[in-house]
């Protein structure tokens, strides 16, 4: 080959493998977590097992899907419309993703509800919770909500929420891909429909986590206003209670390599 045709050839070659990289490390990449339609399934399936399964109110529910950088990636609802859920729970459902993603890594998982325990006053991380970045918050117009161009859509939206409801998703070879948040119920009710929805996306193969399993599911060990193992969660009052079918989520719907 003539040398300035190799050389035409290296330098092709180099334009593009930066451009591959630049792609690999693009920060809206949502091609690694549930779009829209994907979402809505799994969490409108996990919320029609009502308050009997998943404890709680049995209302519908927001969800929000982060990527790894904390980029919005999809956010729905599971009513008939964004009136049937509570209105303020589409920012809290966001929040708590972020939460489970910034909290999260590969070797290790902690759910929102995890944080709990620490955040309270006197406390290792107390001061951790934190507001939304209000540009992304309060933009838009609230007839996009929940739908596949909704105004969270893109953008970084922020913020620590420190109760049930946000989880880290892990793809098959337990590489951390981003979190999900629900909220609209209680947050124990919340966590269940979380770990289901979680579930049946196939994104659950948690590698640690601070509770029995290893796993990152919620722990009632709070006595006093302390907790023994420094990450655990309040009972959650009203509705049916959902204590008893989050500690048995590790049998019934276990995470992990040994799914």
């Amino acid at each position: 080959m003539p040398f300035i045709l190799y050389r035409r050839a290296v330098v092709a070659a180099v334009i593009l493998a930066c451009s591959v990289f630049t792609f690999s490390q693009n920060p809206a990449d949502c091609s690694h977590v549930p779009d829209h339609s994907k979402l809505k399934a799994a969490l409108s399936s996990a919320v029609k097992e009502g308050k009997g399964k998943n404890g709680g109110l049995g209302n519908q529910e927001w969800g929000t899907v982060v990527n790894r950088d904390g980029i919005v990636c999809a956010v729905v609802f599971t009513g008939p419309n964004r009136g049937a859920e509570w209105p303020g729970s589409r920012l809290i459902s966001a929040e708590k993703a972020n939460t489970a993603n910034a909290f999260s890594t590969d070797n290790f998982a902690l759910a929102s509800g995890n944080v709990f325990a620490a955040a309270q006053p006197g406390n290792s991380l107390y001061s951790i919770v934190t507001g939304p970045n209000p540009n992304t918050a309060f933009a838009g117009s609230p007839d996009k909500f929940g739908q596949p161009d909704d105004p969270l859509v893109g953008k970084p939206i922020g913020g620590v929420i420190v109760f049930g409801g946000g989880l880290a998703l892990y793809d098959k070879s337990g590489h951390i891909v981003g979190a999900l948040g629900v909220s609209g119920d209680t947050s124990c009710a919340d966590h269940v429909v979380a770990w289901k929805t979680r579930h049946s996306l196939g994104l659950d193969n948690v590698p640690m986590g601070v509770a029995p399993g290893p796993s990152d599911n919620l722990i009632f060990d709070i006595q006093q206003g302390a907790s023994s193992s420094g990450f655990g969660h309040p009972t959650c009052k009203g509705g049916e209670p959902s204590e008893d079918i989050i500690k048995k989520l590790t049998d019934t719907l276990p995470a992990g390599p040994h799914r």
